[in-house]
């Protein structure tokens, strides 16, 4: 028996008995030596704060349950290092939506304040030691993602409204959602749309499930999944047609060389230390961006259409800075 599932089991023993727990009953019990049920019984007490007290007058241990399930995290246990990473974790999330985890997340922070020393005083610091920084997000209603959580989770089809930006319209649409997608600060999801048989991504911000059907949702398949949205660049699903072949300067590779563009990317370090870089892509507008975004550091050496299309943006900032006042 490994170490966690020993302290799991020795938690389980001591609070299913109402009678103290002799060592030599509990070494049998978890199938090791005295001496490694005493250690195992000093890590629950130092590390997990757990409230084992010793009777001598009945020679062994037992739980103090009056402090009630305030040690307790679902039978999970934790040492301080890792409930400060949970901490963390909770701050991140915390942050993506404010608002939306509190009345979720307030209780699991109440059991670790419990759990720690000084707990005022360590989330005091989280939130002056660790900085969650968006760009760009927009604000998702914490009931609209509620229902298509439970729809993708329940397996069930969503009657939604979408308003499309591209064409400043609402639509009606019947759904089955497959996932959720967190991406540059903002939720998508990744639905079949029944209207017309075909796969489609929706900005969650831009969605309202109008109501939960009882139609069982369909699944597609995980490998045309990853097909359809993991293989080509950005968020902008469909099969890549295209090659995007990138030349970043040796200032720029210094960075662009430790980043993932696409699971698929090509790069090589050129001798006089430029980068250059191969991604897919079947849809230029997220691409742009990420080029335009690196100025003078980098050039499109292909496609054509590529080049071109990043050369008229420039063509076009350029002459919006060299207007005469």
């Amino acid at each position: 028996m490994a170490r966690p599932q020993k302290l799991q089991a020795l938690m389980r023993r001591l609070k299913s008995r109402r009678q103290p727990q002799s060592i030599s009953i509990l070494s049998e019990a978890l199938e090791c030596s005295q001496r490694n049920v005493k250690d195992i019984i000093r890590q629950l007490r130092d590390e997990h704060l757990v409230p084992i007290v010793y009777s001598r007058e009945a020679n062994g241990y037992y739980l103090d349950k009056q402090y009630g399930e305030s040690f307790e995290l679902n039978e999970v246990w934790f040492n301080p290092a890792e409930l400060h990473a949970l901490m963390s974790s909770y701050h991140l999330l915390a942050s993506i939506q404010p608002g939306w985890l509190d009345e979720y997340i307030e209780p699991l922070k109440d059991k670790i304040q419990h759990l720690l020393h000084n707990a005022s005083q360590d989330f005091e610091q989280l939130q002056r030691r660790v900085r969650v920084l968006q760009t760009a997000a927009r604000p998702t209603n914490l009931d609209d993602f509620k229902k298509v959580s439970d729809a993708l989770l329940s397996r069930r089809r969503l009657y939604v409204i979408y308003h499309g930006r591209a064409r400043d319209k609402n639509t009606e649409r019947e759904i089955s959602p497959q996932r959720l997608v967190y991406y540059r600060s903002n939720w998508y999801l990744d639905a079949w749309c029944h209207q017309v048989d075909e796969l489609r991504t929706f900005s969650l911000d831009r969605l309202h499930p109008a109501q939960l059907l009882d139609d069982a949702a369909i699944d597609v398949n995980e490998t045309a999944l990853n097909e359809h949205y993991a293989s080509s660049y950005g968020i902008f699903a469909g099969s890549p047609g295209k090659i995007a072949k990138l030349r970043f300067s040796a200032e720029a590779a210094k960075w662009v060389a430790d980043e993932q563009w696409h699971p698929t990317e090509e790069g090589r370090v050129m001798k006089d230390g430029r980068y250059e870089l191969k991604i897919p892509y079947s849809d230029t507008r997220e691409l742009l961006m990420d080029i335009l975004k690196y100025g003078p550091e980098v050039e499109v050496l292909g496609p054509v259409s590529l080049r071109k299309e990043v050369a008229l943006r420039v063509k076009r900032m350029n002459a919006i800075y060299t207007q005469e006042e």
